[in-house]
């Protein structure tokens, strides 16, 4: 099994969380580690045209029910004080917590994350991001392989720990946006299921 090796720094020195945030660097595509700036894998055409689709979907939901607000990568989010700042393709923050939002990042953990699986993020995805998610207090981490056509879901439980949500014949519901499913193959289908149709198709099982 091949090791993967940390990126190096973009920055010539270490940086504290708010320094970053004014960081003028050329390559934004960037999370903050450790006091480094560390360059994001390099994403493809499955990941922009999945996670365009899904925060499409998101979007609409959550306007046409006003749950709080949505944002996308490259949005910074910190859970906690000695957590890094990551850098999710989407997250949700429900109304409630909206006092965490901040002009150019999320002081707290998102309601809910979504990260979609690119060749070198992978161990990230699953290993760091993963722990760092439990650990910060994100509620539900929907986890999305296009390559390999795997997705996971998971909510955190009253023991602070992820807990795999079920997939019931091929159909999952959040928890934290009650009222949002998925077929789980809709997300590997060339061209991706319209828009409008899905939606029609929430608004009919309200």
């Amino acid at each position: 099994m091949t090791q993967q090796l940390r990126p190096k720094s973009l920055s010539p020195r270490k940086l504290s969380y708010e320094e970053f945030l004014k960081w003028d660097g050329e390559n934004q595509h960037v999370e903050w580690v450790d006091g480094e700036v560390i360059p994001m894998a390099p994403v493809g055409d499955a990941h922009q045209d999945l996670g365009g689709w899904l925060f499409s979907l998101l979007r609409f939901f959550n306007d046409a029910n006003g749950l709080g607000a949505i944002r996308y990568e490259t949005f910074q989010m910190k859970t906690g004080p000695d957590l890094p700042g990551r850098c999710p393709d989407i997250l949700f923050v429900a109304k409630r917590n909206l006092s965490r939002l901040k002009k150019n990042h999320l002081e707290g953990p998102a309601d809910l994350v979504v990260e979609i699986i690119s060749p070198g993020s992978g161990a990230v995805d699953r290993g760091d991001k993963y722990f760092e998610y439990e650990e910060g207090g994100v509620r539900e981490y929907w986890l999305i392989d296009p390559r390999r056509k795997q997705a996971e879901f998971y909510q955190l439980g009253r023991d602070k720990r992820f807990h795999s949500m079920p997939i019931t014949d091929g159909v999952f519901q959040s928890t934290v946006l009650k009222g949002v499913w998925l077929e789980v193959d809709w997300m590997w289908q060339k061209p991706l299921p319209p828009t409008p149709v899905i939606w029609k198709k929430w608004n009919e099982q309200k």
